[in-house]
């Protein structure tokens, strides 16, 4: 016996829209450029590092000291204007700037590490580093020119 087709039973999907599938394909294509513009932002040299560069080209001398920085582990509790772990950089540089001691200050402080100089938070020691490079290190950070957005301690 044959059934008669019932349209409310009938399990066949019904037909998508053309216009859908060119929506979803542009809304994609809009994501993608979204991200490789905001990746392409964040690869752009940022105010700070134009002002880092603009200091190195002041004190060549320095080069040194920030290259020893960027090779080291600082930057993983230290930002340059950014308090993370420990102080941004410029913070150090603006509260040690009046010492005439600071660069031998702060390269023992690099190579013996502290705790309860800006909180309860420990800097840990790093002995590998020699005092030659510390205070190269150090030099490198002092000359850091201010930032008038940071809080002087």
């Amino acid at each position: 016996m044959p059934v008669d087709p019932d349209p409310l039973h009938d399990d066949t999907p019904l037909p998508r829209p053309r216009w859908l599938g060119w929506a979803l394909v542009v809304f994609m294509v809009l994501v993608v450029l979204g991200v490789l513009n905001v990746g392409w932002r964040i690869l752009q040299p940022g105010p700070a590092a134009q002002a880092l560069d603009a200091a190195q080209q002041v004190h060549p001398e320095r080069a040194a000291g920030r290259a020893l920085v960027e090779a080291s582990d600082c930057l993983r509790c230290h930002g340059l204007e950014r308090h993370a772990v420990g102080p941004g950089f410029r913070q150090i540089a603006l509260r040690y700037a009046g010492r005439s001691d600071a660069p031998a200050y702060l390269a023992g402080r690099i190579r013996e590490g502290s705790v309860g100089v800006w909180g309860r938070t420990l800097m840990p020691r790093h002995p590998q580093i020699t005092e030659a490079q510390a205070l190269q290190m150090a030099q490198w950070l002092l000359a850091l020119p201010p930032d008038e957005g940071v809080v002087r301690y």
